[in-house]
């Protein structure tokens, strides 16, 4: 029976709440989008917060962390670190053009019984819920010991099993970074998901000016599609500054930029048409880091 490596199940089930409904999100911020020449390094901070970019939750494990040249080559971090709440890394900028760095996640999670008992498939690690009493659900009874089993795959579900719920998750994280001048080849889509394929470039966004981004669900414009901006520097505010733009036909939302500044743009959504057999729902969620700068 195949086990999920517990990192990767934590980071999972991270991707798999939709931002409204968990209060730590995750996200990636650079000390800065746009560069001279190709000789500089980019340095990355990556966390899951209640305030955005400030770190006060866990770190984002750097196993995932993919980068791309603007030629379409693959790039290496450098000097990675995991501390208590957060992670850093270097990418050094050797090509000019625009970067991307990120993440992506496509996993199943859901459960199923085999003879009554319910196991899981993906998420995290069990356990018993602090507080719990003794009987069928507490530390000792059958509920319990189902939920402190270890996940399993989706390959080591039995024919016989009954009840079966299974969804197919599939989360991107992804930051864009220009040397000299801004290029457009790491936007191709790959078809699979929710996927950003800007109008304007994320790294020439100016306060007081709007600016278009196109967003796509298997490698179509998505229609309707709910799009959440919320500034970074919340442990200074009242409250998140959190707003919503949806697309239109053509996929394209258009937001404006009220002050300069880091801004953590998230589109989620959940359908019924999942590429994984047996599942019967579709989660997906995009997350990004926008830098604006003054006029």
């Amino acid at each position: 029976m195949k086990r999920f490596p517990a990192r990767l199940l934590a980071a999972v089930a991270i991707l798999a709440l939709p931002a409204a409904a968990s209060a730590h999100r995750q996200w990636m911020v650079p000390n800065a989008t746009v560069f001279s020449g190709t000789n500089s390094w980019v340095t990355v901070d990556a966390a899951a917060s209640n305030d955005l970019f400030f770190a006060d939750h866990q770190p984002m494990r750097l196993d995932g962390v993919k980068v791309w040249a603007p030629d379409g080559s693959e790039g290496a971090i450098a000097n990675g670190s995991t501390g208590r709440y957060r992670s850093t890394f270097d990418v050094k900028l050797d090509k000019p053009g625009t970067w991307k760095i990120g993440t992506f996640t496509s996993s199943v999670m859901g459960s199923f019984k085999v003879n009554g008992e319910e196991r899981r498939v993906g998420g995290r690690p069990g356990g018993a819920p602090a507080g719990a009493g003794m009987g069928p659900g507490g530390p000792g009874g059958p509920e319990a010991a189902a939920r402190r089993a270890p996940p399993v795959s989706i390959d080591d579900i039995p024919a016989d099993a009954t009840d079966v719920k299974l969804t197919e998750v599939i989360g991107r994280n992804e930051l864009y970074i220009t040397a000299d001048a801004p290029s457009t080849a790491v936007f191709t889509p790959t078809g699979k998901g929710i996927e950003f394929q800007p109008v304007t470039h994320p790294d020439e966004l100016v306060a007081g000016e709007p600016a278009s981004f196109r967003f796509l669900v298997d490698g179509k414009p998505a229609n309707g599609l709910k799009v959440t901006v919320v500034p970074g520097g919340k442990r200074y505010r009242n409250d998140d500054g959190a707003r919503e733009f949806t697309t239109g036909a053509d996929g394209v939302a258009k937001i404006d930029w009220p002050t300069p500044g880091m801004y953590w743009i998230n589109a989620s959504l959940t359908d019924d048409k999942p590429s994984t057999p047996r599942a019967t729902q579709r989660r997906m969620s995009y997350v990004t880091t926008v830098e604006v700068l003054l006029p």
